[in-house]
């Protein structure tokens, strides 16, 4: 099934040349067909009328001479069309041939009168064409021979015409192809300017050049195009003027009642306060960050992931986690620093919130750079294995219920990941607990 998919050609202008050969080639059959036969209609009925109008001679002149005699008119009547003979006894065609009725039909209907001859007419094949052979009656009861010399149909004319019409269809099908190619211009512009247009552009950045001129059809498609340009760049600033009100909005009162807490004289009550606080700024980071995601892009920069991902375990293990760190001391890689973190904080977060023994290990392939977290608590079920990746979903009867955020961890890991052009995925151990795995393809410095 997909080897015949890829057969199909998928680009709108190699299908369209597609159809115009399918057409021409179906037109150019149908009609060589029917030209062919009609041709060889017209050539044997042309054959036809020469050769009655030779035979009604020929039997005349031959039935006038003696019968000692008549040999030498034969011959006298043979000419460099038509063969004739004179037998005295009824001559034997050579072999079955084809059309004999319909051969002796178109000879009588011109001459009648050799109907009552006892004519019989065939015609043979010889050397890719034809020929007509017969014989017929004298009035003394001695036969005549005939056979005509010229094939009645010749294959090189054929052969010929083939070989024109081929080279014309051609000619076409090239002319139609880059008169296609012009008409479909706007459109290939257009997916140019779709290409580059993205939700990351902000408001400030440079509009794609959209195509001017075409059909009405292609210019309707690039007028709808451009006005969903223009609403999809106002949606992207009123979230990002929103965002930024928001963040300022319930960042500073969390920040005063942080400060205001260290004037709790009950420690009891302060560390809940504080462990309240903790949840608040964790939930509110990790919506912004998830709702921030479409932004600006960050741009990639080449930084020492081996030496990210040690900084990630060892700020864990300041915080009285215990996680371990297996891999290079150093690697550099071009990615996009601060989407990378996040995703692999968001990851060892959950590893150590939720397993005891936790494990973070960067490997090297050829082609791309592996970072797998690990732990060893309750997993995640199999058949919620892509549910959990959905936002502001929490697996509560997999989970501890008393965690804070919205569900956005792994969203937030599988964007950045995304982003990357690399491959998240989740699978359960077999001793126990979760594997997140993170896959990184290795890309050269860009262009400037």
């Amino acid at each position: 099934m997909n080897r015949r998919l890829r057969l199909i050609p998928q680009g709108i202008i190699a299908r369209l040349v597609a159809i115009l050969l399918v057409t021409l080639v179906v037109e150019f059959a149908i009609s060589t067909a029917i030209y062919e036969q009609a041709s060889e209609f017209s050539v044997r009925e042309d054959e036809a009328r020469r050769l009655a109008e030779h035979l009604v001679i020929a039997r005349r002149l031959i039935a006038e001479q003696p019968r000692d005699r008549r040999h030498e008119m034969a011959d006298e009547l043979t000419t460099d069309r038509y063969f004739v003979r004179w037998s005295a006894m009824r001559p034997t065609l050579p072999g079955a041939g084809d059309n004999q009725a319909r051969m002796r039909e178109q000879i009588v209907t011109w001459e009648p009168a050799l109907a009552r001859t006892g004519l019989q007419a065939q015609t043979l094949p010889r050397a890719g064409s034809t020929i007509a052979v017969g014989s017929l009656r004298l009035p003394e009861g001695d036969w005549l021979f005939f056979r005509t010399i010229e094939p009645l149909q010749t294959t090189g004319a054929t052969y010929g015409r083939i070989f024109s019409s081929v080279i014309i269809m051609l000619a076409l099908m090239l002319l139609g192809g880059l008169f296609i190619r012009q008409t479909l211009k706007p459109i290939r512009l257009l997916t140019n300017a779709v290409e580059r247009f993205g939700p990351g552009l902000d408001q400030s950045g440079p509009e794609p050049e959209l195509p001017r001129g075409g059909t009405g059809d292609v210019q309707r498609l690039v007028d709808a195009f451009d006005a969903m340009q223009a609403r999809i760049r106002r949606l992207i600033d009123e979230r990002t003027r929103a965002l930024a009100a928001v963040s300022h909005d319930l960042r500073t009162p969390l920040a005063r009642l942080r400060l205001r807490v260290e004037a709790v004289d009950d420690r009891q009550l302060r560390g809940e306060v504080e462990s309240d606080l903790e949840g608040m700024e964790a939930m509110v980071t990790s919506l912004l960050a998830f709702l921030g995601g479409d932004g600006e892009p960050e741009k990639r920069r080449l930084i020492d992931l081996a030496v990210l991902c040690a900084s990630i375990v060892d700020d864990a293990n300041d915080h009285g986690h215990d996680i371990n760190y297996d891999g290079p001391s150093h690697l550099e890689l071009w990615v996009r620093p601060l989407g990378v973190r996040r995703a692999v904080v968001n990851l060892v977060e959950n590893a150590v919130r939720y397993g005891s023994e936790t494990g973070l290990e960067l490997t090297v392939e050829d082609t791309s750079v592996t970072i797998c977290v690990t732990d060893n608590g309750p997993g995640i079920p199999e058949e919620s294995m892509m549910l959990v990746r959905e936002p502001f979903v929490r697996l509560d009867h997999a989970r501890q219920r008393d965690t804070n955020g919205f569900g956005l961890g792994l969203s937030i890991v599988e964007r950045a990941v995304a982003d990357e052009g690399g491959e998240f995925t989740l699978t359960n151990r077999d001793s126990g607990g979760l594997a997140a795995m993170i896959r990184l393809p290795i890309r050269p410095a860009p262009t400037v």
